[in-house]
């Protein structure tokens, strides 16, 4: 009998018996992580939008809503054409089609982020067309489109190159975009949340990370799982693309950290923003077996203390508002 794999083409539809019950205990316990966009209040966000904050920091927002608006679309349209198609268990694929739906509920928060934000009808429209108009998003979106490119061309996995090819993709999304670039978007919320600003955001933001971490979760389990199943894959060659990638996508969100902090924002720098990208990187590697490229230090003190604790408070409690209570234990093996 021949041993099946992970990336194995086709469409198995077999649930019980279960070859990876990992991926459905993720699937139920994002199930319990719900939440609505409509539990969002953002009239505090707008009075400091209006009265509390400087023009370099109403410029910090606009560049990262314009960001929010587009980056989560891109990350759904890699899962949809990509991802659900070859990896090979019904379990797994839950899981995927879950992941689709928060997707779509970060988008829901984006969107609604940037209706509040920027009433303007006009510079609306441009935060919209980000990809187009901003020199800095559309970077960004191109080694995106990059990855996502590599592998449309393959409706079946059939030989290790291909897999190999398929691996790099997935995780480019999870360790460099979901992993680095939404990562440092949230320093930049959590920095402001630091000196008491936009709570609201701030809280949507604490929802989303944890979608977040749970993707790049999943992610890494399925590399995992490769991993165990054809180690040859995983070679020095695979390693080297892999350093190349995470080396891309600090650059990539270094030239997005020039322009966000362009107007001289107080008490955040370029050259810290770079240090934390270089952390989160480094963390990235090591979630992948890597030596860190980097050997940087977190920066950001705010990123290691305050989120933890509000994290942990979220999971202490039962609110009423929410569909489902959130019930189990919670890991912070990720970096913020």
């Amino acid at each position: 009998m021949t041993t099946s794999h992970l990336l194995d083409p086709g469409f198995n539809l077999t649930l019980r018996p279960m070859r990876y019950p990992q991926f459905y205990e993720m699937y139920r316990a994002a199930i319990k992580n719900t939440w609505t966009v409509e539990e969002i209040d953002f009239q505090i966000d707008l009075n400091h939008l209006d009265k509390r904050m400087t023009p370099a920091e109403r410029h910090l927002i606009e560049r990262l809503v314009a960001f929010f608006a587009t980056g989560d679309s891109i990350v759904a349209n890699n899962l949809v054409l990509n991802l659900y198609k070859h990896i090979n268990a019904p379990e797994a694929r839950m899981y995927l089609s879950r992941q689709l739906y928060e997707e779509a509920l970060h988008v829901q928060f984006y969107l609604t982020l940037l209706d509040n934000y920027i009433p303007q009808a006009e510079r609306r429209a441009q935060a919209f067309a980000a990809i187009e108009n901003i020199p800095s998003i559309r970077h960004k979106a191109e080694f995106c489109q990059r990855w996502i490119d590599s592998i449309q061309r393959l409706d079946r996995i059939d030989s290790d190159a291909d897999k190999r090819q398929f691996l790099l993709n997935l995780t480019c999304f999870a360790a460099c975009i979901e992993g680095l670039f939404f990562f440092a978007a949230f320093a930049y919320v959590y920095f402001l949340r630091s000196r008491g600003l936009l709570p609201g955001l701030a809280a949507g933001t604490n929802w989303v990370f944890r979608d977040e971490s749970a993707h790049m979760t999943f992610a890494f389990e399925v590399i995992r799982t490769v991993r165990s199943e054809q180690p040859a894959l995983f070679d020095e060659r695979w390693a080297s693309d892999v350093r190349t990638m995470l080396a891309d996508a600090v650059e990539c969100e270094t030239l997005f950290a020039d322009d966000v902090l362009a107007g001289g924002v107080v008490g955040l720098s370029a050259a810290e923003m770079r240090q934390y990208l270089e952390y989160v990187a480094d963390q990235r590697l090591t979630m992948l077996g890597l030596t860190p490229l980097y050997g940087a230090k977190n920066p950001f003190p705010f990123m290691e203390l305050q989120d933890v604790q509000e994290l942990t408070n979220f999971f202490e409690r039962r609110v009423s508002a929410y569909q489902v209570g959130v019930q189990g234990e919670v890991s912070f093996d990720h970096a913020f």
